[in-house]
């Protein structure tokens, strides 16, 4: 039972009588703001300094009858919080969704950015920022990914071996030609959040060269995409 007081027979209460002086403004007196002179109040103000002093004692207070049923279970429902947030039975790794595509001549910063959407779950009514209800997606055919532009020579990525003078820059075709995989990689990670959460959820993508992946016993299905500009215009 909640520790409570009724103050009412241990309180004092002392009042003072307010003022007879009325408080009025100088004709003369001027605001260093406006820069004119007050009228003389027509209506006296009346000051009151009331001044109130409560002692309270520690007493048990009982609970209202109609307040009773909120204590009667405090082991089942919340009955004061009535939003609805994932239980750890929601976002279950081995009841989530597989989905697949193909990146073949698929622009890199549209297919990236559909990829966190479904692995962040935002696609989804109980998307929940701080916990993880996207689904796992595997991306095939990584080596023919597409940029636009001269982003094939302009595109840098950098790497630092920790030395001093250790780092290693090369472009988007030499990296392409070198790992394909780590540029989509690349692309999603940076649209993940960072810190645990994004680290744990970097795990539900899987990216591979070639046509095929080791991933056909979770019956993965095609990944939705509803940008039209996906795909690279020839």
């Amino acid at each position: 039972m909640a520790m409570a007081v009724n103050c009412a027979t241990s309180s004092s209460l002392m009042i003072s009588k307010p003022s007879q002086t009325p408080f009025s403004f100088s004709p003369s007196r001027k605001t260093p703001f406006l820069g004119f002179s007050f009228a003389a109040s027509s209506k006296p103000s009346v000051q009151s300094n009331r001044v109130s002093k409560i002692c309270c004692q520690e007493k048990e207070a009982l609970v209202p009858a109609g307040q009773q049923w909120m204590f009667d279970n405090l082991s089942g429902p919340d009955v004061w919080n009535k939003t609805w947030y994932p239980k750890a039975a929601d976002h279950i790794n081995t009841s989530k969704t597989w989905y697949v595509v193909d990146a073949t001549d698929k622009i890199l910063g549209r297919l990236a950015s559909t990829i966190a959407i479904h692995i962040r779950g935002k696609n989804l009514a109980t998307f929940t920022p701080s916990v993880d209800m996207g689904a796992f997606v595997i991306v095939v055919n990584a080596e023919k990914v597409a940029v636009s532009g001269k982003k094939r020579t302009q595109k840098l990525y950098r790497r630092h071996s920790g030395r001093p003078g250790g780092m290693k820059v090369e472009t988007f075709d030499q990296l392409q030609k070198r790992i394909p995989e780590r540029i989509i990689e690349h692309a999603v990670r940076g649209m993940l959040p960072k810190g645990r959460l994004g680290r744990s959820l970097f795990n539900h993508l899987k990216v591979y060269t070639g046509p095929d992946h080791p991933h056909a016993a979770q019956k993965p299905v095609e990944l939705p995409i509803r940008d039209k500009r996906i795909q690279k215009q020839t």
